[in-house]
């Protein structure tokens, strides 16, 4: 049995897409981030950067593991499901898990901390990371060009991609001219398990003042 400890995120829903994909057995620990749960130091011991998600794989002897792209490579391999095992295929796909850790939510997601969040608006800041976002959009879309999905097969690339790029409206990003990427999330959408996924922990009711209240909280706490 693993146990998720996640919020309503991008890199909370990346695990609980991987998993409903992988019909894997799993038990949901949701954390309240607007309370900082997160910083406890009970969950401090299994993350030590006081982040979500983290896996507890109670099937290995209790094994933790933290860093979302960390944890569907893990998945992955415990599973031997949706990361190729021939070298340059798997390659393929780590790369491009590597550009969404590395590029695509640390940009969007501080698109979204000064778009959105940012106590003083900075022009300078907003540009710049929206900028930025919108030059990775391009490359992804790029990439998309004649692909159904990001490496090939569908993969770990593609649910590690998905919720950010889903979301980078939240950043102010326009994604509306780039019909890859507006072919490839259609078909992402389409998935039963992704649709499972994002419905993990709970959805968030960004209709009502509450629910405002606590997107604009979790929203300080992604970064």
């Amino acid at each position: 049995m693993i146990e998720l400890y996640t919020a309503s995120t991008p890199n909370g829903y990346k695990i609980s897409i991987m998993l409903e994909e992988l019909g894997e057995a799993y038990k949901v620990r949701p954390m309240d981030l607007a309370r900082k749960e997160q910083r406890e130091d009970w969950y401090l011991r299994l993350n030590p950067n006081g982040r979500i998600p983290t896996i507890v794989d109670h099937d290995n002897d209790g094994f933790v593991v933290f860093e979302s792209g960390a944890i569907l490579m893990y998945l992955a391999e415990k599973s031997g499901r949706l990361l190729p095992a021939e070298q340059c295929a798997r390659s393929q796909v780590i790369q491009w898990l590597m550009f969404q850790m590395g590029n695509i939510g640390p940009m969007l997601g501080q698109a979204s901390v000064f778009y959105r969040y940012a106590p003083e608006k900075i022009p300078y800041a907003i540009q710049r990371y929206q900028r930025e976002s919108r030059r990775l959009m391009e490359v992804l879309n790029e990439r998309l060009r004649g692909r159904e999905f990001v490496a090939g097969e569908y993969s770990i690339a593609d649910i590690a991609c998905f919720p950010w790029v889903s979301g980078c409206h939240w950043g102010g990003v326009d994604i509306s001219d780039l019909e890859n990427v507006r072919r490839w999330l259609k078909t992402l959408e389409a998935r039963p398990a992704v649709q499972r996924g994002l419905a993990v922990p709970e959805a968030i009711d960004r209709g009502s003042r509450e629910g405002a209240r606590k997107v604009a909280e979790i929203g300080k706490s992604i970064i």
